[in-house]
């Protein structure tokens, strides 16, 4: 080697034997790795991400909650066509329906809090050549007010569940949950007393005011304001439970009557300002108590003093003699506390 290139090589060596010990670069993939597992637990502790169970379960193993707010009966392949076909054009489930496990039932693994349309739309098509469809849950721990309150939240916004089945659904909330203490209610839903009361409403119309409609589901809360006055006094009230009646054996005897909902309760308000039968005045003071599930006069109170109350029992009018002693039972209890 000749001097030059000696020289050459021995600064080149010299470089590179003084250049700065570079630090070790750290494997990506394994510190990446646990440091987003890191984050994901510090993000889990603190509660800025919640960890959900999702499963993809057969639809036959999961029943309904008692308490779910739809009518599952009423679910047809007419009411979930836009679902079925947006499972079909999809190929899957995107947003999971919400459970909770049973241990009660060997028949069972899940019951459906909110999700009944999902859950009758995935059983469909796996009866109807797509068997590869599994039902998308996502598993809960909840107490059955808890489980309402969640289901009621998610369902209240939703155009294909009726007025009538919310209804139910508070009302019978009303009695498992919160007592009858509807303000308690009202709070815990976060809505105003009055706006839970019109559903209240709704849902203790008589059976037989629901018998003259098609079906309860073409009921609305709109109808309540409508329906309301006609119940007082107890007289008019009778008009309109026989009217009632009428249209709804109408119907199931194939006759010609109103189908559509404002045309049944204009024949309601019609019969309820039918002019009455001539005879003797009603007695200022007298008040008729309806039976609560027929809405059918039960007995009149004509007089109250501070030492007496007088009865008449109206036995004709078509009331139960069940909801007579009811009524019986609850003056009792008001006039002469045990």
């Amino acid at each position: 080697m000749s001097r030059n290139n000696s020289r050459f090589a021995a600064d080149l060596a010299g470089a590179i034997d003084g250049a700065p010990e570079q630090p070790k670069r750290p494997a990506r993939l394994g510190m990446g790795v646990l440091a987003g597992r890191e984050n994901r637990l510090a993000e889990l502790a603190t509660g800025s991400v919640v960890n959900r169970v999702v499963e993809l379960v057969d639809p036959a193993k999961c029943r309904m909650w008692e308490g779910h707010n739809r009518d599952y009966a009423a679910l047809n392949e007419e009411r979930c066509r836009d679902l079925i076909e947006s499972l079909k054009a999809q190929g899957k489930q995107e947003v999971p329906a919400l459970v909770r496990r049973v241990h009660d039932d060997p028949d069972y693994q899940f019951e459906v809090i909110s999700g009944a349309r999902r859950h009758w739309s995935i059983s469909w098509l796996r009866n109807n050549n797509y068997p590869e469809f599994r039902l998308l849950v996502e598993i809960r721990d909840l107490t059955d007010e808890e489980a309402f309150r969640l289901s009621d939240i998610e369902n209240r916004a939703r155009e294909d569940i009726s007025d009538y089945e919310r209804a139910r659904d508070y009302l019978r909330a009303l009695g498992s949950y919160y007592g009858g203490r509807q303000q308690d209610m009202a709070e815990r839903l976060h809505v105003t007393p009055s706006w839970l009361s019109r559903y209240l409403d709704l849902a203790r119309l008589p059976d037989a005011i629901i018998g003259a409609f098609v079906s309860p589901h073409d009921l609305r809360i709109k109808h309540v304001t409508q329906l309301k006055p006609l119940f007082k006094p107890a007289e008019r009230m009778a008009l309109v439970i026989a009217e009632a009646d009428r249209l709804g054996a109408g119907r199931a005897a194939g006759d010609a009557v109103p189908s559509a909902a404002s045309d049944v309760i204009r024949q309601l308000t019609k019969a309820a300002d039918a002019p009455k039968k001539s005879g003797s005045p009603k007695k200022s003071g007298s008040d008729a108590l309806l039976g609560a599930t027929s809405g059918r006069p039960v007995l009149r109170v004509d007089r109250r003093t501070r030492k007496a109350l007088t009865l008449t029992l109206l036995p004709q009018d078509g009331a139960s003699r069940v909801e007579v002693e009811a009524e019986l039972g609850r003056l009792l209890d008001q006039y002469w506390p045990a």
